[in-house]
């Protein structure tokens, strides 16, 4: 598919890396258009560069990889060229302290589908940082990586879900965009235990099998 990239930073970098790498054909697009020249050839397979507006016109879904607060405003400018198409939000809006910038408000995916009101907006890819994602691939004891996906429409959630595989990672339905909010106060309850607690994630629910209790043992 076509994908085009709003934004020159590292998950951009580490995202469509892979999509390159897949097959897909990537145009990257940033206000400094020398950044996204660089990016290009750095993901190599011919993708092309420009400007913001470009790769919004190029792409049939277009990862949003910008900071929480220019993410809206970008997208307003182009929510012409983002109509009918898939919308890819990536951001993670926490602020100092790990605390949750959209508190008492939309989610920062929420904001992005008001500014864009044609767009498909699909949350996903925002839980892990970024050189996880440039594993190839992100596997840890066996186990792929799950990514949460929230989004409203069927078709757009299934290009999420190509995508998510193209990054050798496990795609799960995270409900409706209503939901994003959740997942984007996940990320900043798990980067304030990783970060200022150095505690591992995976040690604070238990496995599938005991998520409703234990179970009871037969005699």
């Amino acid at each position: 598919m076509k994908i085009g990239v709003l934004g020159t930073g590292n998950m951009a970098d580490a995202l469509a890396t892979h999509w390159g790498r897949a097959g897909h054909e990537v145009f990257v697009g940033g206000r400094d258009e020398l950044k996204a020249q660089r990016l290009a050839t750095r993901i190599g397979g011919g993708a092309g560069h420009g400007s913001l507006q470009q790769a919004a016109d190029f792409g049939e879904v277009v990862l949003a990889a910008l900071p929480y607060g220019a993410g809206a405003d970008v997208v307003k400018e182009l929510q012409a060229a983002l109509s009918g198409k898939v919308l890819l939000d990536c951001a993670n809006p926490v602020g100092p302290g790990f605390r949750l910038l959209t508190e008492g408000g939309p989610s920062a995916a929420c904001r992005l589908a008001a500014a864009a009101p044609g767009a498909q907006v699909v949350k996903a890819f925002n839980l892990c940082h970024e050189d996880v994602w440039r594993m190839t691939p992100p596997v840890f004891d066996s186990q792929p990586l799950a990514v949460p996906v929230c989004g409203d429409d069927e078709a757009a959630l299934t290009r999420v879900y190509e995508l998510v595989r193209d990054v050798d990672c496990a795609p799960v339905a995270g409900g409706g965009l209503e939901r994003a909010g959740l997942l984007e106060a996940t990320a900043a309850l798990f980067i304030g235990l990783w970060v200022a607690e150095q505690a591992d994630v995976r040690a604070i629910a238990p496995p599938l099998a005991y998520a409703t209790g234990p179970r009871a043992q037969s005699v």
